[in-house]
C-alpha cells in the first residue's frame, strides 16, 4: 500500500508531506482548493508525461516521492527482485521518485537507482489504479468489460491454458506455413533440377573431352599449316639435295674425326657430333611420321566445332568455364539425389497442427462455460448493488457471445454489458443507454464485486460519485468502506456522506503566504472532522445544526 507521499514545487504545492494507512481514506476541501494535485502528482510519480508547467511558479524543478509497502505475493515484489532494484536492507519497501525540470523534462528513480519513465510505468501498474472521473467510460469497451469479467470469475488457470494452447497452435501454424513452402520451393527446386540434369545428360559430356575437342579442333584447323610446316623443315633436315641439315652435319663430323686421328682433344666434340646426327635423323623421321599421318576432315571439323559451342553455350548458361561442365553436372546430379520427399513430414505436421486447434478449442470452451456462469453471477450482485444506488427499476446484464473463426490468445468470446434502466424497456448495451451517472454506479459496483480478485493494493477514487446525492450518496460511501477493508482505498470526494464513510480524514485548503497561492493537506482528528463535514454541509457558516449533523454521519458509520 501507499504510506507516504511527498510533493515539492508541483502546480501550487510548496511542500506536502503526508502519511497513508490501510482502510479508506478521504480527501475534502472546496472547489480550487486542489483536492486532486496529490492524486495528479502520483501520477507522475507513476510514469505519467511531464512537462514544464507543472512546477510551481517560479522554482526550477519539481520533487514528487511515493513510498509504498508491498506484500512478498505482490507482483510488484517480483518485479523488483527480476530487475534488481529491490532495497537489499528492507526488502519489502519500495520508494518511487520522479524529478521535473524547468525544461519539461525528467529523472526517474525506484528505491535510488535512476530507471526510465517506462519502469515506472511497469511497477505502477502493480501498486495503485487510479479511477477518475471519466473511468467510468472504460466500462463502454468491450476489452475492459472481457477483463473485469475474468477478474471477477478468477479463472487464471484458465486464462494461462488458453494462451498457452493458442500460442501452441499458432507456432504450429506458423511451421506448417513455412514448411509449405519449404515443400514449395523444395518442388521447384527439384524441378530445375531435373531440367538441367536431364540437359547435361543429354548432352553427355565426358571427363577430359572438352580439352581432347580442343586439341582435336586446333589439330585439324591447322591441317594445312601442319603440313606446310613439316615439309618445309624436312626440307631442311634431308629431303633438300643442295644443301640439308642431315648432309652438312654429317660432314662435319668426318672432319672432326679426322682431327681426333691428329689430336685426342676434338673427341669430346666428335661425340657431341655423332650424337647430333642420330637425333636429327630421329627428329626428321618423327616428323616424317606425323606430316603423314596429319587429317584433313572437314565434316569432322564442323562436328568437333558444333560440340565445342554447345559446350561453351551450357557452361555460360550456368557461369562456369567449359572444361568444368562435367563436375558441375555431377554436384546437380548429387544436389537432386539429396531432395527429400516431405510429403510425410508434412501430413505429420499437419495432424499436429490439428490437434493443437481442438486442444484449444477445447480450453476456450472451458474459459466460455466459466465467463459464462461468471457474468451471470457478476450480473445479479451488480443489479442487487445498483438497486441500492437510486437505479430500483434498473436489471444489469452479460451477454458472452463466442465465435471459433475469432479466436485469440484471450478465447473466443465477446462481451457486452447490457443495461435496462427502466420497467418496460430492453436491455440495450451501456454505450447506448447508461447516463455518466449510471457508469459511475455501475463502475463502483463492479469494483468492489470484483476488488477480492484484485492483486493491486491501492485504488484511487477521484471525484468519481459527481452526481450523487442524498440516500444514494450515503450507499456509495458504505461500498467504498466496505472496499477499504479489503484493500487501501483514497477517495476525493466532495460528498459529506462520502467523507463520513472514511476510517482516515484529509483536508485540503488553499492559502496565500508572501503573495503566493499554495495548497496544504492536513490529515484531520475526530473533532477536527465534525467541523470539515458540517462546512460541506452547510457551507462557510458553520451552525450548530451542520455540527449535529455532521456529528449523527459519523456516528452511524462507526
Amino acid at each position: 500500500m501507499l504510506t507516504q507521499l511527498t510533493i515539492n514545487n508541483f502546480a501550487i504545492v510548496r511542500q506536502l508531506n503526508i502519511e497513508l494507512s490501510q482502510g479508506m481514506s478521504v480527501i475534502t476541501g472546496e472547489t480550487g482548493a486542489g483536492k486532486s494535485i496529490a492524486i495528479d502528482a502520483l501520477g507522475v510519480c507513476l510514469g505519467q508525461r511531464t512537462e514544464s508547467s507543472m512546477l510551481r511558479e517560479g522554482q526550477d524543478r519539481a520533487d514528487i516521492c511515493a513510498s509504498f509497502q508491498i506484500k512478498t505475493d505482490n507482483p510488484a515484489y517480483q518485479w523488483l527482485q527480476e530487475h534488481e532494484l529491490q532495497d537489499t536492507e528492507i526488502p519489502e519497501n519500495c520508494i518511487l521518485r520522479r524529478i521535473i525540470n524547468s525544461d519539461g523534462r525528467s529523472k526517474a528513480f525506484i528505491n535510488g537507482i535512476p530507471v526510465s519513465v517506462n519502469l515506472l510505468k511497469e511497477i505502477g501498474q502493480f501498486l495503485i489504479q487510479i479511477n477518475g472521473q471519466h473511468a467510468s467510460q472504460q466500462l463502454l469497451k468491450n476489452d475492459h468489460q472481457l477483463q473485469l469479467i475474468d477478474k471477477f470469475c478468477a479463472h487464471n488457470h484458465l486464462i494461462k491454458n488458453m494462451q498457452e494452447s493458442y500460442r501452441t497452435w499458432k507456432d504450429l501454424q506458423l511451421q506448417v506455413k513455412t514448411f509449405q513452402q519449404k515443400c514449395a520451393e523444395n518442388e521447384a527446386k527439384k524441378q530445375l533440377l531435373q531440367y538441367q540434369v536431364e540437359e547435361l545428360d543429354h548432352f553427355a559430356l565426358k571427363e577430359n573431352e572438352y580439352l581432347e575437342l580442343e586439341e582435336e579442333h586446333t589439330r585439324l584447323s591447322s591441317s594445312e599449316e601442319l603440313t606446310a610446316l613439316s615439309q618445309s623443315a624436312l626440307q631442311l633436315l634431308s629431303e633438300n639435295e643442295s644443301v640439308n641439315i642431315d648432309t652438312l652435319l654429317y660432314k662435319t663430323a668426318q672432319y672432326v674425326t679426322e682431327l681426333c686421328l691428329l689430336d685426342q682433344n676434338y673427341s669430346d666434340a666428335q661425340k657431341m657430333l655423332e650424337e647430333a646426327l642420330i637425333q636429327i635423323q630421329e627428329a626428321t623421321s618423327e616428323i616424317q611420321h606425323l606430316s603423314a599421318n596429319i587429317e584433313q576432315d572437314p565434316t569432322r571439323l564442323q562436328e568437333i566445332e558444333q560440340r565445342i559451342g554447345q559446350a561453351i553455350q551450357l557452361a555460360k548458361k550456368h557461369n562456369i568455364k567449359p572444361e568444368n561442365l562435367v563436375k558441375f553436372h555431377q554436384d546437380l546430379k548429387d544436389q537432386l539425389n539429396s531432395l527429400i520427399d516431405f510429403s510425410e513430414s508434412e501430413e505429420k505436421l499437419i495432424k499436429q497442427e490439428q490437434q493443437a486447434y481442438k486442444a484449444m478449442q477445447k480450453n476456450a470452451e472451458n474459459l466460455y462455460k466459466s465467463r459464462l456462469q461468471g457474468a451471470e453471477k457478476l450480473a445479479q450482485q451488480v443489479t442487487k448493488s445498483i438497486k441500492k444506488l437510486a437505479m430500483e427499476n434498473a436489471e444489469f446484464s452479460i451477454a458472452v457471445n463466442t465465435d471459433n473463426s475469432k479466436i485469440t490468445a484471450n478465447g473466443a468470446d465477446n462481451i457486452i454489458f447490457n443495461l435496462r434502466s427502466n420497467l418496460g424497456q430492453s436491455a440495450q448495451p451501456l454505450a447506448k443507454v447508461a447516463s455518466g451517472g449510471e457508469l459511475s454506479r455501475i463502475a463502483l459496483a463492479i469494483q468492489v464485486l470484483t476488488s477480492d480478485q484484485s492483486s493491486i493494493p491501492t485504488l484511487i477514487f477521484d471525484e468519481i460519485d459527481v452526481g450523487i446525492s442524498g440516500a444514494t450518496a450515503n450507499v456509495v460511501g458504505k461500498l467504498l468502506r466496505h472496499l477499504g477493508e479489503k484493500c487501501q482505498v483514497i477517495c476525493v470526494t466532495h460528498l459529506p456522506q462520502v467523507a463520513s464513510c472514511g476510517h482516515h480524514h484529509f483536508s485540503v485548503e488553499k492559502l496565500t503566504v508572501d503573495n503566493k497561492t499554495e495548497t496544504k493537506m492536513t490529515a484531520l482528528s475526530q473533532p477536527q472532522r465534525v467541523k470539515a463535514l458540517a462546512k460541506l454541509l452547510g457551507g462557510s457558516k458553520i451552525t450548530e445544526s451542520a455540527l449535529a449533523n455532521a456529528e449523527e454521519l459519523l456516528n452511524l458509520v462507526a
